[in-house]
């Protein structure tokens, strides 16, 4: 994770994160900034100090929960994913094709202190 200074965008620090990244989120008034993380973990930073932040844990989530949300009025963070079935063979028009998510497996999963 890059934390950039918005008004300068001079590089404050990187922190490392989990792989398989798909969004960010800050909450400003808790001063935690959140990264979903494909692998299934949620790592949270700490905003120290405008110019120190720290990671904070990285929370065991679920494999492929990325997608992300952040309620700033509740400080919830919400991810969702599924299980998922084996991936196809690869095609001519489908060289790299996804595995398909298994009927009935969709999860939401809410997250907060």
């Amino acid at each position: 994770m890059a934390i950039v200074n918005a008004d300068s965008g001079k590089v404050i620090t990187t922190l490392p994160i989990g792989d398989g990244t798909d969004a960010a989120a800050f909450d400003p008034e808790t001063g935690f900034a959140f990264s979903s993380n494909g692998e299934g973990t949620l790592t949270v930073v700490h905003e120290d100090s405008p110019d120190k932040f720290t990671v904070v844990e990285n929370v065991a989530t679920q494999v492929r929960a990325r997608t992300m949300a952040l309620d700033a009025k509740t400080h919830q963070v919400f991810l969702v994913s599924a299980e998922f079935g084996t991936a196809p063979a690869p095609t001519a028009q489908q060289p790299r094709p996804r595995a398909p998510m298994v009927p009935g497996t969709f999860t939401l999963i809410v997250l907060s202190r």
